[in-house]
């Protein structure tokens, strides 16, 4: 899964990069600290996964990963080259999902580009720029899809048809999600990469004790079937620096439950429809994965590997906590809990799967 974080210059966005990464990357209170887009992996942490391995004996234990990329602060007039954060949009485009961190504190030795914080004001005036870039990139591949169109082909046609609409909707300040694309260009949407075609998650930077993003940003982010969530990058950057004893201890002290990483995780699993099922066996590799809901075993087995899902046979499923409760895989046969089921069989968040196939 790969995220791509943008906001305004001093936002917040590289010290949440560093906590959630601790990648290192250079983070300041005055614009433009980043100069070069940031990327890093980060291991998504499963507690279920780690009983399961315990269980049956699997080792090592590999967490699913989340690739963020974090670029220099937009502002307005990026799309037009004004500050630096328009010469990295390009490293964001191939991104699942956008995480858009938006000011929310008070810390007056945090200059704000505009003098005030308003959340709002800032989420509409990143959107503005990303769309502008869009509609620059959707013009051009407009230009050279109309050529094509010309002779006659049918995927270009539909392509052509639904650029037209795409750019007229970006005039109009609306995002390219908001055109659906026909089947008949099923292509179109990965040819043009889009930024306003992915969904957001809005992280607001608060300040130590709040637990809740701002009303209006929630309201904000609904309007547009995306999701909104609060952390404090300074409080997430300060736990990254601590061992997970210390850091635990930490949480509990400010009343938080989760990690940053974990909440914006749950949170972007959850904007992306995915889920999590495991793969685990005695003396090898205990593994997450992630799967979009509604897919079914065989999709599972293509994601663990191709060969897996051509020759797939059958699958064994069973819920991570029922494998827990039996103690492996013998009891639970024996308790009836550890199923059968074929290739249409869909998927639930949570089972570990194992495939037999030939």
């Amino acid at each position: 899964m790969k995220v791509g974080i943008v906001g305004m210059p001093n936002a917040g966005k590289s010290t949440l990069f560093n906590a959630l990464t601790q990648a290192g990357a250079e983070s300041a209170g005055y614009p433009f600290t980043t100069i070069e887009p940031n990327v890093a992996i980060a291991p998504v942490p499963d507690e279920r996964l780690e009983e399961v391995c315990e269980t049956v004996g699997a080792t090592p234990i590999v967490h699913e990963s989340l690739e963020v990329h974090d670029i220099a602060g937009l502002v307005k007039g990026a799309h037009a080259g004004e500050g630096l954060g328009n010469q990295f949009l390009a490293s964001i485009r191939e991104t699942d999902a956008i995480c858009h961190v938006v000011r929310a504190h008070s810390d007056d030795g945090v200059p704000h580009p505009d003098g005030s914080v308003d959340p709002v004001s800032d989420a509409e005036m990143i959107e503005a720029e990303l769309m502008l870039s869009d509609l620059e990139q959707a013009q051009r591949r407009l230009e050279r899809v109309a050529k094509q169109a010309k002779a006659m082909e049918k995927e270009a046609i539909a392509e052509r048809d639904w650029l037209e609409q795409v750019v007229a909707a970006l005039e109009r300040g609306e995002p390219v999600r908001s055109v659906p694309a026909p089947d008949a260009a099923a292509g179109a949407v990965r040819n043009l990469q889009a930024l306003t075609s992915k969904p957001v998650l809005y992280v607001a930077n608060v300040d130590e004790g709040v637990a809740d993003p701002p009303e209006d940003l929630v309201a904000h982010a609904a309007a547009g079937g995306d999701q909104a969530i609060a952390l404090s990058a300074k409080i997430e950057a300060e736990l990254a620096e601590l061992d997970a004893g210390d850091a635990a201890a930490l949480r509990e002290d400010l009343g938080l439950e989760q990690s940053g990483l974990a909440r914006m995780l749950a949170a972007a699993y959850s904007l992306l429809d995915l889920i999590s099922f495991f793969t685990a066996g005695e003396a090898v590799e205990g593994r997450a994965w992630s799967l979009r809901k509604g897919l079914t075993a065989w999709h599972a087995a293509g994601r663990i590997h191709t060969d897996i899902a051509d020759g797939f046979v059958k699958a064994e499923v069973i819920g991570w906590s029922e494998l827990v409760d039996a103690g492996g895989y013998a009891a639970a046969r024996e308790r009836g809990t550890l199923r059968i089921e074929g290739r249409d069989y869909v998927m639930r968040d949570g089972e570990v799967l194992t495939v037999k196939h030939t």
